[in-house]
């Protein structure tokens, strides 16, 4: 019985949760589905991340006006996925922040990535045609961008640590509380997607820089909030194990002349009794272990997925 295409079967409603992670600190989970945050400066917002629409940005917003008014002045994208990004017209934010790697990927294959993941995600895109269009940051910065929130609340630090799951993924650090919104540079009791990643620098370099940070409070891009040091470390070892485990697998069917199929059911083997039950795992395996074999034969920036490639890739792997 062929598997149902990537997320396209997955219709039920998840259950959103609203944390207060600290003063002021918000995020909202729902089950697997991607996670979003907000901070309270002095007197304005800074939001992370937008959702996949206006309509689904809408509903967020308004469980976030049950505990604050303050009009938002920034908007963080943690990188250019439609998921992500295209619901930000909903915040009327003065300025939408970005890193530079990301705003040249949302010119190179934003077209391409919207079409793609609406095919493989239609649930998030709740009422598409609210989508204004391509989301285009205002402001971006190559290495670091900091928020001074006022009001003797600390700031967010904005920083790149590296390529990983794209070329151009931030996270937002608030070093007075020790909370790290990290997008999906790591998850949480989620499985990873990386069909748009640079597998070897985000298992070390780019997840080293993050670790450094010695988070005590972790927002992954989907999963629960991780609450305590040994939580955030577990979430970013569980981030490296899944990577690496990908690496080890797809190098080996490499090297012994074995074919993308059978690196696809290897990976998957070892994979599985760890991480399949948990959200994505079959939807983005597939995808996940296409990039890294082109990764891992020197192709060095990842094909752009298109529609028609999504469901060639699926059909080959999971069909």
């Amino acid at each position: 019985m062929p598997k149902p295409f990537a997320s396209s079967a997955d219709l039920g409603d998840k259950q959103q949760t609203l944390e207060v992670l600290a003063d002021g600190v918000y995020a909202l989970t729902a089950e697997g589905d991607p996670n979003v945050g907000a901070i309270e400066g002095e007197d304005f917002l800074v939001c992370f991340e937008a959702l996949a629409t206006p309509v689904a940005a809408g509903e967020w917003l308004t469980r976030l006006r049950q505990h604050t008014g303050k009009p938002v002045r920034y908007l963080v994208l943690s990188h250019y996925h439609a998921v992500r990004v295209l619901g930000a017209s909903a915040f009327d934010a003065e300025v939408i922040v970005a890193h530079d790697n990301t705003r040249r990927l949302v010119a190179e294959r934003g077209k391409q990535d919207w079409e793609s993941e609406l095919g493989r995600m239609p649930r998030l895109f709740k009422e598409p045609e609210s989508i204004p269009g391509l989301t285009w940051p205002t402001a971006t910065f190559s290495d670091r961008f900091t928020i001074d929130l006022g009001g003797g609340r600390g700031e967010v630090v904005l920083r790149y640590c590296g390529r990983g799951h794209t070329e151009g993924d931030i996270i937002a650090w608030l070093p007075q509380q020790k909370i790290l919104y990290g997008g999906d540079l790591v998850e949480a009791q989620a499985a990873l997607y990386t069909g748009d990643a640079f597998h070897r620098e985000w298992a070390s370099g780019t997840l080293d820089a993050v670790a450094a940070l010695g988070a005590e409070t972790l927002v992954g891009g989907r999963g629960a909030v991780a609450y305590g040091r040994d939580a955030v470390d577990a979430a970013i070892d569980q981030t490296r194990h899944f990577l690496r485990v990908m690496m080890r697998e797809v190098r080996a069917v490499q090297e012994r002349g074995g074919t993308l199929k059978e690196a696809f059911e290897a990976v998957h083997g070892e994979l599985e009794p760890r991480y399949g039950r948990w959200p994505i795992f079959e939807h983005c395996l597939p995808f996940n272990v296409s990039r890294l074999w082109d990764e891992l034969s020197g192709i060095d920036r990842p094909y752009i997925w298109t529609a028609e490639r999504d469901r060639q890739v699926w059909d080959q792997l999971q069909g």
